[in-house]
């Protein structure tokens, strides 16, 4: 009887460290392989892992990374996706991991949750609904999450590029 209470307690707790294992694995390659990107293209950049909601968290900071970032973030989403595919080349799973590039992402985060406070007043002030331009799917999560936050709905609509928020009043 003890030993199934043993491995009940194993099994519940594994998951649990096996998954922030994962994604620290996860954080490590990714790690390797932006320093080999890096290195190749002779910038400087220190690289800050982490691991957030459930998924690896990679952060390159310092030196001159502004044209890593693009326009609107483009030439980071195609590194975070190329990131992505060596971590699934290495590890055989499908990865979530999220790059930032010289505070990118966190000053757009910043951005779109004034934006969706701003939307829902509008959208509460005029009992209408208020469609966003279109936006990433990163993009579309930080206005799904702030809109909930503040007792709003919202939903995504259309199709990838065009893919937007629409946000309803109370």
């Amino acid at each position: 009887m003890s030993e199934t209470e043993i491995v009940t307690e194993e099994v519940t707790e594994k998951p649990e460290g096996s998954l922030i294992s994962k994604l620290e694995e996860e954080g490590d390659i990714a790690a390797d392989y932006l320093e080999g990107l890096l290195d190749i293209t002779d910038l400087d950049g220190d690289i800050d892992i982490d691991v957030e909601n459930d998924r690896a968290s990679l952060a390159i900071v310092g030196g001159k990374l502004r044209h890593l970032v693009g326009s609107n973030g483009e030439v980071l989403d195609a590194i975070q996706e190329l990131t992505r595919l060596a971590v699934q080349t290495a590890t055989g799973d499908r990865s979530r991991l999220m790059l930032d590039i010289d505070g990118y992402r966190a000053g757009r985060k910043t951005e779109l949750r004034q934006l969706a406070k701003e939307s829902a007043e509008e959208a509460t002030s005029t009992k209408t609904s208020i469609k966003l331009a279109p936006m990433n799917a990163f993009e579309r999560k930080i206005i799904h999450d702030t809109i909930q936050t503040l007792g709003l709905s919202s939903e995504s609509e259309g199709e990838d590029p065009d893919r937007c928020v629409v946000i309803f009043p109370a």
